[in-house]
């Protein structure tokens, strides 16, 4: 297992440096809120594959929670909003490549995130939870024989990875599921609001995993480095409607409450 951490430690760092050295080259772009304000549109990322925070409904839009707030943001900022869904293993390379302008889409707050991208929020807190069907497994001991199913580039398949499981990777929330319901992993690994609202939606029953304990995090929205303006007029609009009651309006329709 010391040797697996390791190579992971070994691949994390040498992943990090390749989007610092993409930081670097954006940086020439820094302090963007001029371009946006003169454009009149901002481009915010998320996988649109995270119900109810993030998903494409029937009609084929994007909506939930994340575009929600990323929406509200932009509005009162006085630019219009551009959603654009990507691959979330890829999100952040595509942000330092320019290809949007944010990333609204319940990105964790890490250290070693925040060695390429700055941060505006956090906008809600979850924590860590893992999931079995009922009649599955029900310790955390019982996972080194587990097949463990977590979303590509979130920060649990690291955990999961340097814990020695055998990880199982996928695209989405909604995959993830069907991967538990149908037996092909015998627990998920995910945020547990996101996680729990997917579920009841579906009526999909569950046992959440008691004795395993993980502290509360923070999600925020990432924006590249060097664009003070641009971080200060997202917080204060992100303030304000958490001070005039926007915030929890979109978060009881959403998720069904108060999640800061």
């Amino acid at each position: 297992m010391t040797t697996r951490r390791t190579l992971l430690k070994t691949t994390l760092a040498a992943g990090f440096a390749l989007v610092a050295s993409l930081s670097t080259a954006s940086f020439a772009m820094a302090e963007e809120l001029g371009k946006i304000k003169e454009d009149g549109v901002i481009r915010i990322a998320m996988s649109g594959a995270y119900p109810p925070f993030n998903f494409v409904n029937d009609s084929n839009e994007v909506v939930g929670f994340d575009p929600a707030v990323g929406a509200e943001i932009a509005k009162r900022m006085g630019v219009e909003v551009e959603i654009v869904t990507t691959a979330w293993d890829g999100i952040i390379g595509g942000l330092l490549a320019n290809k949007y302008d944010a990333i609204v889409g319940s990105m964790s707050i890490t250290e070693e995130r925040q060695q390429v991208v700055d941060f505006v929020g956090p906008y809600y807190t979850t924590k860590r939870a893992i999931f079995a069907k009922p009649g599955g497994i029900t310790s955390a001991a019982a996972l080194g024989e587990a097949k463990v199913g977590l979303t590509l580039g979130e920060t649990h398949e690291a955990w999961a990875r340097e814990m020695g499981y055998d990880v199982r990777t996928y695209k989405g929330l909604p995959e993830l599921l069907l991967e538990l319901e149908h037996g092909r992993v015998d627990v998920i690994v995910n945020d547990s609001i996101a996680a729990i609202l997917a579920m009841k939606e579906t009526g999909q029953d569950y046992v959440m995993i008691t004795d395993f304990e993980t502290e509360e995090f923070g999600a925020g929205i990432a924006i590249r480095k060097g664009n003070p303006e641009l971080a200060a007029a997202m917080q204060g609009a992100l303030d304000a409607m958490m001070e005039d009651g926007t915030y929890l309006e979109i978060a009881n329709k959403w998720v069904g409450g108060d999640i800061r």
